[in-house]
């Protein structure tokens, strides 16, 4: 049961009610996510233009969904681990690319230098050393790539608070959280 629950989208304002039903008919579905995030229409549209502006830029779908679950199964956010391994696989990733993503790997060599600094900004909570920059420049990061990587990493740690915070209720295929061995 939802600590925070969702707004019912017929019973809220009508900005809030318009950027619900704008997401519905841009995705076919509105996901928990989205009505809970309405509580504050605020944190709603900060939420959907972050996205929509992130999505504008240098990394793939690809790419941003292999971030988006190695820092959900970082943050034990079994919600977001359950929307972006079903958001990952329209975006091309295989099951097996989902679970190299949940550790931090990839199989493309740029992927996987994408999704491990993220999981290093994650785990980190930004701590990042100079070697660590260099390295990743070596790889073939520029710096506005990586400032690109540290927004996605906030976008989803934004949510995975908010999902854990609220209990919000999975409404994709549920995935387990991997544990520790």
């Amino acid at each position: 049961m939802p600590r925070i629950n969702p707004v019912n989208p017929e019973k809220a304002d009508a900005k809030t009610a318009a950027t619900l039903q704008a997401v519905k008919k841009k995705l076919g579905v509105l996901p928990n996510i989205f009505t809970t995030f309405a509580q504050s229409p605020a944190a709603l549209n900060s939420y959907v233009q972050l996205g929509e502006c992130l999505a504008g830029g240098r990394l793939t779908a690809r790419q941003r969904e292999q971030v988006a679950l190695a820092v959900a199964q970082e943050n034990a956010c079994q919600y977001c681990l359950s929307a972006h391994a079903a958001i990952g696989q329209g975006a091309g990733l295989s099951d097996e690319d989902i679970e190299r993503a949940r550790t931090g790997g990839a199989t493309d060599a740029m992927d996987n230098l994408i999704t491990l600094f993220a999981l290093k900004v994650a785990r980190s909570r930004g701590e990042i050393s100079d070697a660590d920059i260099a390295a990743v420049r070596q790889g073939g990061l520029d710096d506005g790539l990586v400032v690109e990587i540290i927004a996605n990493v906030a976008l989803n740690v934004m949510t995975n608070y908010l999902n854990k915070v609220a209990g919000t209720e999975i409404d994709f295929p549920v995935v387990e959280l991997q544990t520790a061995a």
